[in-house]
C-alpha cells in the first residue's frame, strides 16, 4: 500500500518556484502548478511505499522549498535592483552556451 502526501503552496510566480523545486524532485515526486481563478500554487504529489520514506522524502521536500523560495526572493529582489544603466553595455540578462568547460576533448560515459 502506498502513502501519499501533497502540498500546496502559493506564490507570486508559482512557475519559477515550481522550477526551482523540479531538480530536487525524486522518482516518488511530481511537481506542478495550479491556476484556480487569480490564485496560483505549487503543487507537488509524494508516494511512498512505508511511512518513514514519505515522512523522509516530506522533510527534504519542505527544507528545498524554503531554499527555493528564497532563491526566487533573491532574484525578484536582485531584478527590481538593478536599473538599465547598472548593466554593462551589450550584457544579456539570459546565460549563453560557454561551450565545454573540460580542457580535455575525452567522452566519459556514466552510465
Amino acid at each position: 500500500m502506498s502513502r501519499r502526501a501533497t502540498i500546496r503552496t502559493r506564490h507570486d510566480e508559482p512557475e519559477l518556484l515550481a522550477r526551482t523545486l523540479r531538480p530536487d524532485n525524486t522518482d516518488e515526486m511530481e511537481t506542478s502548478v495550479d491556476r484556480t481563478g487569480d490564485a496560483a500554487a505549487v503543487v507537488t504529489r509524494i508516494e511512498r511505499e512505508t511511512i518513514g520514506g514519505l515522512h523522509s522524502t516530506v522533510d527534504d521536500y519542505v527544507v528545498n522549498l524554503e531554499v527555493a523560495m528564497d532563491v526566487v526572493q533573491h532574484g525578484r529582489e536582485t531584478r527590481n535592483d538593478r536599473s538599465e544603466d547598472d548593466r554593462f553595455e551589450g550584457q544579456s540578462d539570459r546565460p549563453t552556451d560557454t561551450g565545454s568547460v573540460s580542457d580535455n576533448e575525452y567522452e566519459h560515459d556514466t552510465q
